[in-house]
């Protein structure tokens, strides 16, 4: 220690000491201000893809502008990172006269081995997880993911770097999180959960006014219910007996809106009474995951298994 504190005072009584720390200032302030207007200027075009992601209809069209928006929150650290070191290279450059006495090099040697040891071995292993994340398309922006090895860490991912991961909860709580800590992530595509409701009536058109009113009374908001349920048409299952499925996108967490208010509602319809033919619906609800892409890979399996 001192060794380096003789350098630095060694340093500093060089005749160009002073210049060379107001162009080292003066460089350190151009770039904080290049790689923040240029982070800005990335952050608006994710915000117009994001806006524009919401809106789409197609399934492949929104995965693929979710991956924009994945790449576009990539690129802000990254050109951060490089502005940051072409300005490091220039300036170097510069004072490389000075710099390349004996004493300057040996307290610089001394700084970059404390500095490297103590900051730049946690940043490595965020870089090398957040890229094998990105390589491997784990999750993308707008995706609901769940972390382990923790229990209570999940939420909406925010923004995705090298370095780190921002969710935000959905009890509005931002989760700032290092990539090198994430073992798994549970992931929810499109931030939602779909669930359907499957009831058996003998009487159709008197089940359909019933659940039309039962639909309207179940709150609907992006943390709630993100849409109005969904009355699917009714399909005979013959001796009089028909099906009909409620289709439900929750938010994660709120599956309790459908699996226990909703069915406990539709119970309620026929609460007291006891003869099965004045029931409205002749069996109890029946509340399922019903995620398409999900019954398409197991129909997949389940045919496999089969042949």
């Amino acid at each position: 220690m001192q060794l380096v504190t003789t350098d630095i005072l060694e340093f500093f009584t060089q005749p160009n000491a002073y210049r060379s720390v107001l162009i080292l200032g003066a460089s350190i302030v151009l770039a904080y201000i290049l790689s923040k207007f240029l982070a800005d200027f990335i952050i608006k075009i994710a915000q117009a893809v994001s806006a524009r992601s919401d809106k789409e209809s197609n399934e492949e069209r929104f995965i693929r502008l979710r991956q924009v928006e994945t790449y576009l929150s990539v690129s802000i650290a990254v050109i951060r990172a490089a502005v940051v070191a072409v300005v490091a290279y220039v300036v170097w450059m510069i004072l490389s006269p000075v710099a390349s006495s004996g004493a300057a090099a040996i307290g610089a040697s001394a700084f970059f081995i404390v500095f490297a040891g103590q900051t730049l071995g946690t940043i490595l292993r965020d870089v090398t997880a957040g890229a094998i994340m990105i390589i491997e398309q784990w999750f993308n922006v707008g995706d609901f993911i769940k972390v382990e090895p923790f229990i209570d860490v999940s939420g909406v991912v925010e923004r995705l770097t090298l370095r780190s991961t921002k969710l935000r909860a959905l009890n509005g709580e931002v989760i700032w999180i290092h990539n090198q800590q994430i073992q798994a992530a549970h992931v929810t595509p499109r931030g939602v959960r779909t669930i359907a409701v499957d009831v058996f009536t003998r009487d159709k058109e008197r089940a359909l006014t019933v659940l039309q009113e039962l639909v309207r009374a179940v709150p609907t908001g992006p943390t709630m219910i993100t849409k109005p349920l969904r009355i699917e048409k009714p399909e005979e299952w013959g001796d009089s007996l028909w099906r009909i499925t409620i289709m439900a996108e929750t938010a994660p967490g709120r599956e309790w809106l459908i699996e226990n208010f909703f069915v406990n509602t539709i119970k309620e319809v026929d609460a007291g009474v006891r003869a099965k033919a004045k029931r409205t619906f002749v069996y109890e609800p029946i509340a399922r995951y019903a995620d398409p892409i999900a019954d398409k890979k197991f129909r997949r399996i389940v045919r496999s298994d089969h042949s």
